[in-house]
């Protein structure tokens, strides 16, 4: 009786394991929206990118432990939306959108919206078996909020002049543009499936190397160059190499 108690025990804390990553994302991102309001972007841009360090946990600890359940996905989304909606909403208002006037609020408030409906798609269709696991449906908002974060500090790499000059208009863009691909069809690596790593683990192992040291040089610079390439990435492959191959397809179907 005593033996079964425990187990039941030990399976409980295995489930609040990653709802513990989750709340910690949900709470750096609190901070961030404090942050924010306050004008400390600094410190805003380093909880949502803390948030989004937790964010990647807890899926991957739930997926370990095989404890995902519907509660997790409907936590994470609500956290997803504070982090990733909210608070880049507010703190690039309050950096460069304010000066837009109405055009500004909303293209903030764009950017909360297109959040909140891109993780209610999500959890929608993360419920279909049909649905691929190699790919996302548009940006993620975990994508979209550091992207805001990372622009802010990649200010600092520019000179006065040019960046009192673009920031402000590119900010504007960049928010919109942003806000537009989270809710397109637009596909994005997921990252889930990492057949090439478990067939080549070294080549894999000496690239993560490589690419941490490249990064932890400049990690701002090199943060968003990696997070832009991964903006870019995901037009070219649908917009270029899947219409090639779907019309690859094509003659092999009217063969069979």
């Amino acid at each position: 009786m005593e033996e079964k108690v425990t187990q039941s025990r030990a399976r409980r804390s295995v489930y609040i394991l990653p709802n513990l990553f989750t709340m910690a994302s949900l709470f750096a991102g609190f901070l961030g929206v404090l942050w924010a309001i306050e004008g400390q972007f600094d410190m805003t841009a380093l909880a949502i990118l803390f948030s989004c360090l937790f964010d990647g946990l807890d899926g991957k600890v739930a997926r370990l432990t095989g404890t995902s359940s519907d509660f997790g996905v409907q936590f994470d989304s609500l956290a997803d939306l504070v982090a990733f909606g909210v608070a880049p909403a507010i703190m690039v208002y309050q950096w460069q959108l304010a000066r837009f006037g109405r055009l500004g609020i909303l293209a903030a408030f764009m950017l909360v919206a297109c959040g909140a409906l891109r993780l209610a798609r999500f959890n929608v269709m993360s419920g279909k078996t049909t649905t691929s696991k190699k790919f996302f449906v548009g940006l993620p908002i975990p994508a979209a909020g550091c992207m805001i974060a990372l622009f802010f500090m990649f200010e600092r790499y520019l000179p006065d002049d040019i960046a009192a000059a673009v920031i402000p208009k590119a900010c504007l863009v960049l928010v919109y543009a942003l806000s537009f691909l989270m809710v397109s069809r637009v596909r994005y690596a997921s990252f889930k499936e990492l057949g090439l790593v478990k067939a080549h683990p070294f080549s894999a192992m000496v690239t993560a190397l490589l690419l941490f040291v490249v990064v932890a040089s400049e990690p701002w610079l090199m943060g968003f160059l990696l997070f832009s390439a991964y903006l870019i990435s995901g037009i070219f492959y649908t917009f270029f190499i899947l219409p090639r191959r779907t019309k690859l397809r094509e003659p092999l179907q009217e063969l069979s």
